[in-house]
């Protein structure tokens, strides 16, 4: 007859409770699998398929009382690795978010917005449009096993253990969101610049024949313009959509 101590219980359920916690977290805020219209049914299965297979791979997690107040810390210990693992990536398509809405305002899209379940705020057309083609890149550089082996690794360099500390660098987290602007502008700027140039000489037009209506024609030109500029330019932002990822991914072993 196979008899099951209590402690021998405790150390099953503290080997999937702790490194499950880590991966939902990260789960809940990783791109495409988060996403608001991913049954919560399906994101619990991933994680608790993953967490089964990466179990006989950590080490020895120390004995802790679930229900005392350290072992309540060291849960949400793991719960701010998880999301400060899934934040890395949500920056990047809030970077590519940043480039569609100064690209959609500048060439007078702007006021075309409706809601997004996502973010659960107002956005652009544009900002779907390129957010969609980053989620197929990201799809398409096999990103989300790659950030899946990212909180797979954390455990080594970030392991359970009984001592509540999260091992995190916030000062990394705060750099890397700098990425969000200077990467979202980098995007935008072929499209910002072409139609800046189309304003001005929209300008000059309106300077040397005043009896034009510049709202009349201001507006579908730089429509037109905007869309043939987007044409040109939307093969050439995959590239640096792919770079940007991965170096999400990769920064995400600094934390």
């Amino acid at each position: 007859m196979i008899t099951v101590s209590s402690q021998v219980l405790q150390s099953w359920v503290l080997g999937l409770l702790l490194p499950l916690t880590r991966i939902l977290a990260m789960i809940a805020l990783m791109p495409i699998i988060g996403h608001q219209s991913t049954p919560k049914r399906v994101k619990i299965a991933i994680g608790v398929f993953i967490t089964l297979i990466v179990m006989p791979t950590l080490p020895v997690i120390p004995p802790i009382d679930v229900f005392s107040w350290q072992g309540l810390l060291i849960i949400a210990n793991q719960i701010m690795i998880g999301l400060a693992i899934g934040f890395m990536m949500r920056m990047v398509f809030a970077a590519v978010d940043l480039a569609g809405q100064l690209i959609a305002s500048t060439m007078g899209l702007g006021f075309a917005t409706f809601f997004d379940p996502q973010s659960r705020g107002q956005t652009s057309v544009l900002n779907q449009l390129l957010v969609i083609l980053a989620s197929l890149v990201f799809l398409s550089i096999n990103g989300h096993l790659m950030l899946i082996s990212a909180v797979v690794d954390s455990f080594s360099n970030m392991p359970i253990t009984g001592e509540i500390k999260s091992g995190l660098h916030p000062y990394t987290i705060v750099v890397w969101g700098q990425n969000i602007f200077s990467a979202g502008l980098l995007m935008s700027l072929p499209a910002i610049t072409a139609l800046l140039i189309t304003n001005m000489a929209l300008g000059i037009l309106s300077r040397t024949a005043p009896q034009l209506n510049l709202f009349g024609i201001g507006l579908p030109v730089t429509l037109t313009m905007g869309v043939i500029i987007l044409a040109l330019t939307l093969p050439n932002m995959l590239l640096p959509m792919q770079r940007l990822i991965e170096s999400g991914i990769a920064s995400t072993s600094n934390l």
